[in-house]
């Protein structure tokens, strides 16, 4: 369908034109394991999003610049242009009548014929071939640690317990210190008994390879958010295993998804927790910018400990007990069984969850953007002076924010943000600077996968175009810090900072993207908060970690002596960020990109 208005014309697909509220939840798409059955391969061989099925179309039948096929395939040429208004974004096309158009995009791509592909990416290390090859054999050519790195790896030296993913094609030294997920289920970590995986986008098959075959027939519970064809499509996968149990999470509220990353790892030895940022499938533990936070191996409480028995100062183990026990499922009240005879007395950070429901009086503060409200209140030190001490919020998906900042992200979800001690604060919220880390087209272009990396970032045009007045808080993507400013993120973080962005008041990892579906939104004159999806993240605050400053320092690339490093972050992009030029546009994932190839030497043509 052709819509036009004061940003041109763009084509949309008519699956795409409601649920904006869902924009922000990688909507699942089922007709892939149909498609796999009728001989079709185009798509992943499990349910995922329409961004992600329309990367998967697009690594399978890359289209090339000099494509002929192009002029076919496309919807009508839409060119980006820069704004000259100074939003930094604006959609534009041909001024040319539709029966024109066809005949308009050839010519683009005659004209684009010019234009020389740049060499493979300096830091892409696969050819394009061996890329699909490593895919379908799950070989990503990741720098497998020795297993004394590990082990000193997550005993000690990281007081914050806080890892990225590795990322294959990136200089080694960046990868030190990096987690995969065969790392964190390898027998270095525990005596594997059973294992519970809650997340969102699952490839059984990719999954069970993943643990070590020792471990591969031991009790599994797979936690998901699936309905009707993708539930079947995800127990089909399953049918080969069984050790394999699934828990499908109650999502009474539209547009809800079950966000949440999280591995409950039960061992001989004790218990694990791993709360991260990836799907289970091999394309989010490849090549993307992902976090981990990993817990300490929580030993056994002696037969006979009281029910409050192993809790940490942060007040963890309720906090997850509560969590778990939000499901209200039969199949998870043994993992709270667990959880509770174990001693999770050494956790430092604080958790920070979202259930779906609508919520009032005391119950409001238990989940979403008002659960990290009362934590800062409670716990975060006063900062002085703090109206200047900006926020940063850095995420994969934008849902709907409404028609102005005051709708939502300026109002009651800043109100959240800067809450910091119990002070009335007496400041106006709205001066405190809020910087949105996104990424720009060019960052996707440029990226190790080239577009098809935007296939994890679906911000959609339906969403995009209502709310022109967010692009103003855009800043891109750049980590050269970690040596990922290639690696397309998918991990989300928010964080407080001092004017000259050298120390940090808190530090979020979490699963919530930047949508009110995530993390809440208050209605009935703020009375009741209501929340659509599951997600869970971990807070870091100073004073948990025996800081008597209000602050962490930023962590530089080297790390000072270890008896500093607990005053030392490792935020894992660049600081300050950058703000958007004149040029630059967030990416959109469901419209065209035919001006310039990727480091692939391919086009975007998500349809």
């Amino acid at each position: 369908m052709l819509q036009e208005g004061a940003h041109g014309k763009w084509t949309v697909s008519s699956s795409d034109e409601s649920a904006e509220e869902n924009s922000d939840s990688e909507k699942p798409c089922t007709s892939s394991l149909s498609d796999a059955a009728c001989g079709r391969t185009s798509g992943p061989q499990y349910p995922c999003s329409e961004a992600r099925k329309a990367a998967h179309k697009r690594k399978a039948s890359p289209l090339k610049l000099t494509d002929k096929s192009l002029s076919t395939e496309t919807p009508p040429a839409v060119k980006q242009r820069p704004s000259q208004e100074g939003s930094g974004w604006c959609l534009s096309s041909s001024d040319e009548e539709p029966e024109d158009e066809q005949k308009h995009a050839h010519k683009e791509i005659v004209k684009e014929e010019k234009y020389s592909a740049p060499k493979e990416h300096p830091l892409n290390l696969c050819k394009d071939d061996k890329l699909s090859e490593n895919l379908k054999e799950e070989e990503y050519n990741e720098i497998s640690s020795e297993a004394q790195d590990i082990w000193d790896l997550v005993n000690g030296g990281n007081p914050f317990r806080f890892f990225l993913t590795k990322v294959s094609g990136i200089e080694q030294s960046y990868n030190s210190g990096a987690l995969h997920i065969k790392d964190i289920l390898s027998p270095l970590f525990g005596t594997l008994i059973s294992s519970a995986q809650f997340n969102y986008c699952i490839d059984v098959g990719w999954l069970v390879r993943q643990y070590p075959q020792e471990f591969r027939k031991k009790p599994l519970l797979i936690v998901h958010g699936e309905k009707r064809e993708s539930k079947a499509e995800l127990m089909a996968q399953a049918q080969p295993y069984e050790n394999i149990r699934f828990c499908q999470a109650k999502l009474d509220i539209a547009f809800g998804t079950h966000h949440t990353k999280m591995m409950l790892l039960l061992y001989e030895e004790g218990l694990r927790v791993v709360i991260h940022t990836s799907n289970l499938i091999a394309e989010d533990w490849h090549q993307k910018t992902q976090g981990i936070w990993l817990s300490p191996l929580y030993p056994r409480l002696p037969k006979g400990a009281s029910g409050s028995a192993g809790e940490s100062a942060t007040n963890f183990k309720s906090d997850l007990i509560s969590y778990l026990t939000a499901y209200s499922s039969p199949a998870l009240k043994e993992w709270v069984d667990l959880v509770q005879e174990h001693d999770l007395s050494e956790t430092r950070v604080y958790l920070v969850g979202s259930t779906p429901g609508r919520y009032q009086g005391s119950d409001k503060e238990k989940w979403g953007h008002l659960r990290l409200r009362k934590l800062l209140k409670e716990h975060a030190l006063p900062i002085q002076a703090q109206e200047s001490w900006p926020l940063v919020g850095q995420f994969s998906s934008i849902g709907s924010m409404g028609a102005d900042g005051s709708k939502w992200l300026c109002s009651e979800f800043q109100e959240s943000l800067v809450a910091a001690g119990s002070s009335v604060t007496t400041f106006r919220k709205c001066d405190v600077p809020i910087h949105l880390v996104y990424p720009t087209v060019n960052n996707v272009r440029q990226s190790l996968e080239g577009y098809p990396a935007g296939g994890s970032l679906p911000y959609s045009i339906q969403t995009a175009q209502k709310q022109l007045w967010l692009h103003s808080y855009f800043h891109k993507w750049s980590a050269e810090v970690t040596g990922r400013t290639h690696a397309i993120p998918h991990i989300k973080t928010y964080m407080r900072l001092s004017p000259d962005f050298q120390e940090i008041a808190w530090f979020l990892v979490t699963s919530a993207n930047l949508s009110k579906a995530a993390w809440g939104a208050l209605e009935k004159n703020g009375s009741q908060l209501m929340i659509r999806s599951y997600e869970l993240g971990v807070l870091f605050l100073p004073s948990a970690f025996g800081l008597d400053k209000s602050y962490f320092h930023v962590g530089r690339k080297k790390l000072p002596e270890r008896k500093d490093s607990a005053t030392y972050f490792p935020v894992p992009y660049d600081l300050p960020p950058e703000q958007y030029g004149s040029k630059d546009q967030p990416w959109i994932w469901n419209i065209p990109y035919t001006d310039a190839p990727d480091t692939h030497g391919n086009m975007w043509v998500p349809s």
